[in-house]
């Protein structure tokens, strides 16, 4: 007999009620899910005009005091669920009915409160509306302007930035429509009111969001919002606002930042932070960029230079190591960066402006100012690579001339402790020895920089070998600290059949030692390295016959394949190197025995026998495949 199994849902019995209200659906714990599986029942009643009036009214209202949890925090939730599955028809009743449209974009009016839960529901439809009903979305914006002004009014909320970000298609999130949408905002202030929001009055939350969405506009390149954004009018408008109040550290910060996307808008990208540390040490070719907008920076390079003079200030922070006196900032590190990208784009007004007005000079001079600061050493170090890969004679004499670098460096190996001297920034605990500096790794890597592109750039190469103290430091010190800090040449574990293979070279095509193979994990087995707690190794195991187990073709291919992911300059699986060089003789005769050539133990294994199956005894411990791979 065959039962026919229906499993009803709970929706099922609330939707049978004659009196059914909105509150009892939005109660119910499968709603959300019984609309992503599209139930016809419930989706025809949420449909309806009512019941949409309500959802919207509970993601834009703020509920009274007395009302309990649910109306706050649990239907709100519910109500933007429900949106954002994307179902056509209640999208549809929301798009064409104006009334509606005007009840959700009521939430942005001025005398209404905007907490940040609710803003982040009303953010979520709106842009589940930008990208599914893209068309009617525009046309309402297009016939109500002051919905733009609203939403840059309270870019101070996250959540309502995040719709100016996705407006403007920052990243992969293009909809349709976008370029026409583009060149609705180009032609409207939207972009002027952005700009005016890293006025110094403005809290740091607004100027930061404003230049998140400034960047997002760079990224967003080319489209008439970018190029117009990059226009010298635009460009004197962010500085003239970073400049307007010298005590707002926080406007000049993020108007740096907008700036420093303008030259490079890869480098404000979200997924960028971690790939530009990665790859902070590899050449990089020039930023190309727009004249105007370069030429527009550099009338604030002397205010920029004014900022970077410590000086004048008298904030003091305590250290485990002493005091900063001041510390650095994250404005003025902001300017180091800004310099350090400015730079990279090749401009040759830029570096002729840079030379003449000393910022090369005294960016250099903070690296050895504060020597434990590493991110100023990371902007710093980006300074240096790029005036000597400038093949640009005049930068590189004013380098090694002006700034003195290889003199710097030579003065730094000789005093490697802080200082103790009240006039400089970073100053030594009294009482205690002092620290040595936290910048000697920097240093090493540039004057590395500067052997390697001596050997092929003859006006570094004559500016070196104009120094003799620089020669003998770099024969007696550099080389052989060259060779203690190649951690290729370490022993600790690292196979030697490895030290010579690239790190690009093809993992395919290597040639593996499988008799090396088979003697390692021979012993590996035998003393049970890959084995857990649960399994204990006993005197009846050591002594089975090495016929009692076998690797199939299958395991020993998985086996294999594993063993390829981890073989990256650390693990010698596959080498002739001894994995067990730090077992003590005295462990017994057993790891003498065992300890046999590769030649001989690949005799005793015959590949091709096919009398077990193809099978190959490896080790006379049982192998757990499923606790290895």
């Amino acid at each position: 007999m065959f039962w026919k199994l229906t499993a009803s849902s709970p929706i099922e019995l609330v939707l049978d009620k004659e009196n059914l209200t909105l509150e009892e659906l939005l109660d119910e714990e499968d709603i959300i899910q019984e609309c992503k599986t599209l139930n016809s029942r419930l989706i025809n009643f949420l449909r309806d005009r009512a019941q949409v009036e309500q959802l919207l009214r509970y993601i834009i209202e703020e509920s009274q005091e007395c009302v309990d949890s649910k109306r706050t925090f649990k239907f709100p939730f519910v109500a933007c669920e429900i949106f954002t599955c994307e179902i056509d028809v209640i999208f549809k009743t929301l798009v064409e009915e104006e009334e509606l449209m005007n009840l959700l974009f009521s939430f942005l009016e001025p005398t209404r409160p905007h907490s940040p839960l609710l803003a982040g529901f009303f953010s979520k439809v709106v842009i589940c509306l930008m990208f599914r009903k893209t068309v009617p979305l525009i046309n309402y914006v297009k016939a109500h302007r002051h919905i733009l002004q609203q939403l840059v009014d309270l870019i101070g909320i996250t959540s309502i930035k995040e719709i100016l970000v996705r407006l403007v298609g920052a990243e992969d999130h293009m909809y349709p429509n976008y370029a026409e949408v583009m060149q609705l905002l180009a032609e409207s202030n939207f972009l002027e009111m952005i700009v005016d929001k890293l006025n110094p009055s403005n809290p740091p939350e607004v100027h930061a969001n404003a230049a998140e969405t400034l960047c997002a506009i760079t990224r967003s390149a080319p489209s008439p919002l970018a190029a117009k954004l990059s226009s010298s009018s635009y460009v004197t408008r962010i500085f003239t606002h970073a400049f307007e109040d010298s005590l707002s550290k926080s406007g000049l910060f993020h108007s740096l930042t907008v700036c420093i996307s303008l030259l490079d808008p890869k480098r404000s990208a979200p997924s960028s932070l971690f790939n530009s540390f990665q790859g902070q040490y590899e050449y990089e070719s020039p930023v190309q960029v727009n004249h105007e907008t370069v030429g527009a920076m550099l009338p604030r390079l002397g205010d920029l230079l004014t900022l970077l003079n410590v000086s004048l200030d008298e904030k003091i922070l305590p250290c485990s190591y002493g005091l900063l006196k001041p510390p650095l900032g994250k404005h003025r590190l902001k300017i180091v960066e800004f310099i350090a990208v400015l730079l990279k784009t090749g401009n040759q007004t830029a570096v002729t402006e840079l030379i003449a007005s000393g910022t090369i000079q005294r960016v250099l001079d903070l690296f050895f100012e504060y020597p434990f600061n590493n991110a100023l050493h990371h902007h710093v170090e980006s300074v240096i690579y790029s005036c000597l890969e400038s093949k640009n004679d005049t930068i590189i004499d004013h380098l090694f001339q002006d700034c003195g670098l290889t003199a710097k460096i030579l003065q730094t190996e000789n005093r490697s402790t802080i200082s103790s001297e009240l006039n400089q920034p970073t100053i030594s605990a009294s009482g205690r020895n002092a620290p040595r500096v936290g910048n000697i790794g920097h240093v090493t890597r540039i004057a590395n920089k500067i052997m390697q592109l001596g050997n092929g750039d003859t006006r570094i190469q004559t500016h070196v070998k104009e120094n003799s103290e620089w020669n003998e430091w770099h024969t007696t010190v550099l080389q052989e600290r060259n060779i203690i800090e190649n951690v290729h040449r370490w022993a600790c574990g690292r196979p030697s059949a490895l030290h010579s293979r690239s790190r690009d070279s093809d993992e395919d095509d290597r040639d593996y030692d499988v008799a090396a193979l088979a003697n390692n994990l021979g012993q590996a087995f035998r003393y049970n390295l890959y084995d857990n707690d649960e399994s204990q190794e006993g005197p009846d195991t050591v002594n089975r016959d090495d016929e009692d187990i076998y690797f199939d073709d299958e395991s020993a291919e998985v086996f294999m394949s594993s063993l390829k992911l981890g073989d990256d300059h650390g693990s010698s699986m596959f080498t002739n190197s001894n994995w067990f060089a730090f077992q003590d003789e005295s462990m017994g005769d057993d790891v003498a025995m065992s300890a046999t050539s590769p030649s001989e133990q690949m005799d005793e294994i015959d590949l091709n026998s096919t009398s077990n199956g193809g099978m190959v005894p490896l080790s006379p411990t049982p192998i757990p495949l499923s606790k290895t791979i």
